[in-house]
Parts: structure tokens; C-alpha cells; sequence
């Protein structure tokens, strides 16, 4: 899912970074790798934006290969693409950049026409987080994040403290932990991470011949400025429909925008916060294979449609297509659908958000 806005200065947004939130503790930004005992499984993540940086993972014949976008410094996230960051205080679109609780109206930033997205023009994928703990060693390694959210931050009631938590497990096992605490006043929250996923490996090209299936038999249609509904609708007889495993790029010819791509919320089937199974995409070339688990209601299918020669680590350009996102989440704008899942934390309560990411060949 994408953020068409004009973003910041560079300089701007990093001395605003620099600064902090009110309470959390400061600190530089860097990169940090973990790493499986067999040494052939890794991760390098960033405090910049709690940011998954690259997976390394075998194919077939057991070559290593890193399978999501990225960029090489501080600099180029702050002014690329949201590649790999945690996406928050809310993800994805708020209509009207304004929504209702407890019988207050607040008003957001708007970044997306008319619309809010992603937490506004500085959301959590904008700041340096703090590194909490980082062990790298052992049977699983992980790493933890902390951000502190202030009250008012992009429009958004209530302070919140937020913690991100990767790691690592045999075989070739990812888990992100997301938690969430409001510790003054009710607020939505909705975190996601915004990994872009290309199998065969970065900058390899597109990914329309991936296979993909969805453990989904909803999803929730929108209009044409991409918010939904309300309606909460089956994908059977539809594009949608990736119930059994199909080639991305199948019935792309009938997306709207004729080829445009996806950027659509799927309802996730199974019983809402158990871990479940959400997707399964494989690469029929490399023969890797990434299957995602998560608690979260829904999951946004994305295919990279406003990629366009974006360049990436090593050197490598990014084009449309280039990658698809999975973003495990809860209903885009749910705060202003009550018949959706509610994106309410209040003070006190515990927001959390798991994903484990299964990798094999």
C-alpha cells in the first residue's frame, strides 16, 4: 500500500527525528543484523522507522538471496518509499482525515488527498526509535524498539508507548510483536509492517508470476478514493478471489486502472486475535516460499503499482510490480465503520500485534 503524498525534506524530517518524542529516550540511528546459528538465515533491521531492512534466505539449491526492497542509508528511507518500517500510529486511510470518539470530532493531518494515511506526513516510520534490547546470539535471536507517541502527534489523541520486537527461529522463522499501551487517553491504533516481498530477490523484477494464496474469503470493497464502504463483501466470482494459489498478475488486466495492481483489504478467515494462517506466496523459479501467521482481522494485498525506477540497495532499481506487501492490519478507517472490528485501545489496554513469517524452499 502506498503513500502518493509529497513528503518532507530529508534534513527536515531527520532533525525532527533527532528530536525525539516527549519521554522516550534519544538516540542515533543504525543498523543491526541477526542471525541463525546455521548462518543461513539472516536480518538486518533499523531503529530508523523500527525498519525491516533485508531477509537473507536459501532458495532450492541453497543459494542466499535478500528478498525484500530496502535502501542502503538513514537518508534514502527518509525520502524513499515506507519499505520495511512499522507503519503507525494508524495504517493505512482515515476518509476526511477526521473521525469521532467518545463524542469528540479530531482532525488529522491529511497526506493522501483528502484522506490520511499511514499516520499522517510524519508517522512512525519517520522517526528514530530506541533500541530497548538487541541480543545476537543464541537460538533466537531478537532485537527490540521502543517509541513513545505523544498526545496530539499527527492529530492523534493520548500518549503511546509502542515496542517492536523481531526475532528470529529455526528453521527459517520471522516473528514481528507489536505492542501498543495508551496510557492517557482512548486512541485507535493500527500497526503494520510495511515489508515489500520479492521472492526471487530484490530488484529481480516483478513479481506477477508469484503464486499467491489467501486465507480470505472477504474483503472490503472500497470507493474510488480508496476507502471503504463498509461492505464487507466474498471474493468468490471476483478479481480477488486468491483462495487457491494463482499467479499474481492472473486477472491484473481487470484491476481497476487497467493494470494498476492491487491495494485492497482482505478479511482474514478464522477467529480474530488467534494466530491464523493469512497467505502463502511461492516463487515458482527460486522454489522459495514465505507463509504468513498473524492475529490481526484483515490484510492488505499491495503490487508495488507506484514503484518506478526507485533505487534500492546495492545499486539495484525498484520498478511497478517489483514487490507485493502483505500487511497483516485491522480494517483500513475502521475507526469510522463501527461495524467493523474496533482499532480502539484504551488507556490501560494492551495492543498486540503478531506476525511470524515461515520461509522454506
Amino acid at each position: 500500500m502506498v503513500v502518493r503524498a509529497a513528503l518532507l525534506p530529508v534534513t527536515l524530517l531527520l532533525c525532527l527525528a533527532l528530536a525525539g518524542s516527549a519521554g522516550a529516550g534519544r538516540t542515533a540511528d543504525g543498523f543491526y543484523e541477526l542471525k541463525n546459528k546455521k548462518g543461513d538465515f539472516s536480518i538486518k533491521v533499523t531503529n530508523w522507522g523500527a525498519t525491516l531492512v533485508s531477509v537473507l534466505v536459501p532458495d532450492c539449491k541453497g543459494d542466499l538471496t535478500d528478498v525484500v526492497l530496502g535502501y542502503d542509508t538513514v537518508a534514502a528511507y527518509a525520502k524513499g518509499a515506507a519499505a520495511g518500517s512499522t507503519i503507525g500510529r494508524v495504517a493505512n486511510r482515515i476518509a476526511n482525515a477526521r473521525f469521532v470518539l467518545d463524542g469528540r470530532t479530531y482532525r488529522l493531518l491529511r497526506n493522501d488527498g483528502n484522506n490520511t494515511i499511514h499516520g499522517g506526513p510524519r508517522g512512525f516510520n519517520k522517526v528514530i526509535w530506541t533500541v530497548k534490547e538487541y541480543v545476537h546470539d543464541g537460538d533466537s535471536p531478537y532485537i527490540t524498539f521502543y517509541y513513545r507517541s505523544f498526545d496530539g502527534e499527527q492529530g492523534f489523541p493520548g500518549y503511546l508507548d509502542v515496542y517492536v520486537t523481531y526475532q528470529l527461529s529455526d528453521p527459517y522463522d520471522l516473528s514481528i510483536h507489536m505492542n501498543a499501551t495508551a496510557t492517557s487517553k482512548a486512541t485507535p491504533v493500527n500497526l503494520v509492517n510495511h515489508a515489500y516481498w520479492n521472492l526471487a530477490g530484490h530488484g529481480s523484477g516483478d513479481v506477477l508470476e508469484h503464486e499467491l494464496q489467501m486465507f480470505a474469503s472477504r474483503y472490503t470493497p472500497v470507493d474510488g478514493y480508496m476507502i471503504p464502504t463498509g461492505q464487507v463483501a466474498p471474493v468468490a466470482g471476483t478479481k480477488y478471489d486468491f483462495l487457491t494459489p494463482t499467479p499474481v498478475g492472473a486477472n491484473m488486466e481487470i484491476v481497476p486502472g487497467g493494470g494498476g495492481g492491487y491495494d485492497i483489504n482482505f478479511a482474514v478467515d478464522g477467529q480474530q486475535n488467534a494466530m491464523r494462517p493469512v497467505a502463502r506466496v511461492q516463487d515458482p523459479d527460486s522454489g522459495r516460499a514465505l507463509e504468513l501467521w498473524a492475529n490481526q482481522p484483515g490484510v492488505q494485498l499491495y503490487t508495488a503499482n507506484w514503484l518506478s525506477n526507485d533505487k534500492g540497495k546495492g545499486g539495484k532499481v525498484y520498478g511497478q510490480y517489483g514487490a507485493l506487501c502483505l500487511e497483516t492490519q485491522a480494517y483500513p478507517d475502521a475507526v469510522n465503520h463501527p461495524d467493523f472490528p474496533s482499532s480502539i485501545v484504551r488507556p490501560g489496554e494492551v495492543y498486540k500485534h503478531d506476525m511470524v513469517f515461515k520461509f522454506s524452499h
